[in-house]
């Protein structure tokens, strides 16, 4: 039987709001495909290999969390580069999203830098935070999902890169320019938490799909 090799980076740290569910949604959709699952956390001072892994998720983090990791993440960007570059499949939540970019600036206004794999950054609100329901439509897929934002992070892509969705009710990434997430190659990222896969069946789906059909390609 084929096995689905998943990476759960920095797992011990990232967890926010329950965020792991999108790993059980990942391994639940695999196994239900016929496929094995071999889940491995990636750390502090661990080693992250690109073609070790078909499938990499990035949960959220609190600010604590996130500056710990930001020290750590950066001997790891060759290889998170190179797995991007060649269409492994990753789903990256709030912090991990915030991370991927080139910096965030956190709750009391310390500039974080991040892996810098992606061009989009993360700016803060004072005294405010997107909290509530979402509702956003994926124009690529044409498909709706729905989920809970809570975040105090307002994210800018940069014309470089598409959102996940167009905002139809709450914030998404900076309650301005009605984006929500990221959708770059077959890295997606967003601010959905409760978890997002729970709710949105067929992008879980369309993520086993594409890590089936990327591992069979090689």
């Amino acid at each position: 039987m084929n096995t689905l090799r998943i990476c759960h980076l920095y797992g011990n740290l990232m967890n926010t709001y329950g965020d792991n569910g999108n790993l059980l949604m990942i391994q639940y959709y695999a196994r239900e495909k016929g496929y094995n699952v071999e889940t491995t956390i990636v750390s502090l001072d661990d080693d992250f290999v690109a073609s070790d892994y078909d499938i990499v998720f990035f949960g959220g983090g609190q600010d604590f969390e996130q500056k710990i990791i930001s020290h750590d993440i950066g001997r790891l960007k060759t290889e998170i580069n190179n797995f991007i570059v060649n269409d492994g499949v990753m789903l990256a939540i709030c912090g991990g999203f915030q991370l991927l970019g080139q910096y965030y600036v956190n709750s009391v206004g310390e500039k974080i830098n991040g892996l810098g794999v992606m061009p989009h950054y993360t700016e803060r609100q004072v005294g405010s935070r997107f909290i509530g329901d979402i509702e956003i439509f994926d124009e690529v897929n044409q498909q709706t999902y729905y989920g809970f934002e809570n975040h105090n992070g307002v994210t800018y892509l940069t014309d470089a890169l598409k959102p996940l969705g167009t905002v139809i009710k709450g914030n998404g990434n900076n309650g301005q320019d009605k984006t929500e997430g990221v959708h770059y190659r077959n890295v997606f990222g967003s601010y959905f938490h409760g978890p997002l896969l729970v709710r949105n069946e067929w992008l879980a789906r369309h993520l086993i799909d594409l890590a089936i059909k990327v591992k069979h390609s090689k």
